[in-house]
């Protein structure tokens, strides 16, 4: 094992992305003894313009029975026109096929909290000044329609 003393700490303010899987996988890594689960799968989606850049999407994960949705995304001068409804029925849709009884998601009040209202998320905390003058929203969907064990009766 290595002396505390002997590892350097180091901020960065541009991280390498495969450091930070390295992170997400050991957290990971640690959480699934610690509670059993191991269904931990990523998803991503993604508006592609017809070249195939990616100008907007969702990304997320699910485990345990939750679906996070970590990000989702569409430019400016392309809200209001489905494509935010598109993703969003779209991480339902994931989150319904893996079985999950909830959406997670987190946003700030200068964001789309209204957007996610309509479609059945709920405030279930805040931060109040992050960023200043703002609220950190965290929101939550049940999903009450997840696909029941079907019972099999004794013959």
């Amino acid at each position: 094992m290595t002396k505390l003393g002997t590892l350097a700490l180091i901020v960065e303010t541009e991280p390498d992305p495969e450091n930070i899987r390295l992170l997400e996988k050991r957290l990971y890594d640690f959480n699934v003894p610690a509670t059993g689960i191991a269904d931990g799968k990523l998803f991503a989606l993604f508006l592609r313009e017809t070249d195939g850049t990616v100008v907007g999407g969702a990304y997320g994960w699910s485990w345990g029975g939750t679906c996070y949705l970590r990000d989702l995304f569409v430019p400016g001068d392309m809200r209001k026109q489905g494509h935010g409804t598109r993703l969003l029925q779209a991480v339902e849709q994931e989150a319904r096929a893996r079985q999950c009884d909830q959406i997670v998601l987190e946003t700030h009040d200068l964001q789309a909290p209204e957007f996610y209202r309509k479609f059945g998320f709920e405030v279930t905390g805040s931060v109040e000044g992050y960023p200043r003058g703002h609220q950190y929203l965290t929101l939550v969907k049940p999903l009450l329609c997840a696909q029941p064990v079907p019972r099999v009766e004794p013959k």
